[in-house]
């Protein structure tokens, strides 16, 4: 399937939302039906993103014209902030989802968007990878359903399974299984064509997680970013980074160092590397390191590799063009 902006059908009644490049912010959504009932999992980072997706999926099914069940995957706000235009839906997410979007909402982010100029390094490399998104004016839209662990949703005579299976990615990510099509959608549990980013860890839950997606056997796998996929990749690629950041925690060697000395060797073409250090970051304190600087030295330390990159690189910074 080309991977191109809009709306795919995978399935019988179920469509997967793609936005290329798959990069910061540009995440998927999808939408499952039945009749005239309809399930969206995810929104997307902005109110016009998030229009623009609802006006494609009313003109291909009559079933979108009312949503009557939102699933956010995760807190992240390229998956949630569109929820406040879902004001007459059911928004569903785990306990901790609910909890960790009441920790940033729009209102925050566009206030840490305005003061990135005075945020030195990390404030630029913000502004620079949410330029497209426009966050104020966004009202906050906090799920009204939670559950723990797993939730079996209908949507008319067709069944939907939640599964928990963070902390990994953000700490209470959501998998959603649509076992009558064989269909995933996994969230951020999955970058396809883009390094992940561990903001909770840890990166063995991560693993896990990738083994009950693929016990689930699916047919088509739709990630949080980039085109359809496998989990087997990434499953792979956090075994590849934890053996190559244990050597390195061994040696003593810094996290920014790390990321600068290991060969990402099959990963080297994936989008974003700067996130590597993040990563490392979360492996480190798996095997036994301090809990690590704050989220903004991070994210200077992302800066610096992304700047690093896009000077040997040139302005794809190492990611391949949208198929």
């Amino acid at each position: 399937m080309a991977y191109t902006r809009g709306l795919h059908e995978v399935g019988e009644g179920v469509w997967a939302y793609l936005q290329p490049d798959g990069g910061w912010g540009w995440s998927n959504a999808g939408l499952i039906s039945d009749d005239e009932a309809s399930l969206l999992v995810d929104t997307l980072f902005d109110l016009r993103l998030t229009a623009d997706m609802l006006n494609e999926m009313r003109g291909r099914t009559p079933a979108a014209n009312h949503i009557d069940t939102v699933v956010n995957t995760h807190s992240n706000g390229d998956h949630c902030y569109g929820n406040a235009l879902m004001a007459d839906s059911d928004i569903v997410a785990s306990a901790r989802c609910a909890e960790e979007m009441a920790e940033l909402p729009p209102s925050a982010m566009a206030a840490l968007m305005h003061a990135a100029p005075t945020l030195g390094p990390a404030g630029d490399f913000l502004s620079r990878i949410f330029a497209p998104f426009v966050f104020e004016g966004i009202e906050a839209a906090l799920p009204s359903t939670t559950f723990s662990g797993r939730l079996e949703l209908s949507v008319g005579d067709r069944r939907v399974t939640l599964l928990e299976v963070g902390p990994a990615h953000t700490g209470g990510d959501v998998v959603v299984h649509v076992p009558d099509s064989g269909i995933v959608f996994t969230g951020d549990i999955l970058f396809h064509g883009g390094h992940p980013i561990v903001w909770a860890g840890p990166v063995t839950n991560w693993v896990a997680a990738c083994d009950r997606i693929l016990d689930l056997q699916p047919t088509v796998v739709v990630p949080g970013h980039g085109p359809l996929a496998t989990p087997a990749a990434l499953k792979r690629y956090f075994e590849f980074l934890s053996a190559e950041a244990r050597v390195r925690y061994d040696q003593g060697m810094s996290p920014i160092d790390a990321a600068r000395d290991i060969d990402l060797k099959d990963y080297a073409e994936w989008g974003e590397p700067e996130r590597v250090v993040a990563n490392i970051h979360a492996l480190y304190r798996e095997f036994g390191a301090s809990p690590g600087p704050d989220l903004m030295t991070v994210m200077a330390e992302m800066a610096t590799l992304a700047d690093q990159g896009s000077r040997a690189t040139g302005p794809l910074n190492g990611r391949q063009p949208p198929i």
